[in-house]
């Protein structure tokens, strides 16, 4: 029951999310050209990537033990 609460609010923040998003984008009377659109797309891609390639140092990490206390100190 926890957790299809939980889901239920994390899917209604990102609902309320995207609605903003898409109101506010709509909105303002301009475009955004082809270069605009890439560089949005190239940053959004290499964000995910640069924060999933972290976590997965981070788990890493923790699994071969390089973030235990060293008992030798």
């Amino acid at each position: 029951m926890k957790i299809a609460l939980l889901i239920a609010v994390l899917t209604a923040f990102l609902a309320a999310s995207v609605w903003f998003a898409v109101q506010s984008f709509t909105q303002v009377e301009t475009t955004m050209s082809g270069h605009g659109w890439l560089a949005l797309a190239l940053g959004v891609i290499l964000s995910l990537a640069l924060g999933g390639g972290l976590m997965a140092l981070v788990f890493f990490s923790s699994r071969r033990g390089y973030d235990d206390i060293d008992s030798d100190v």
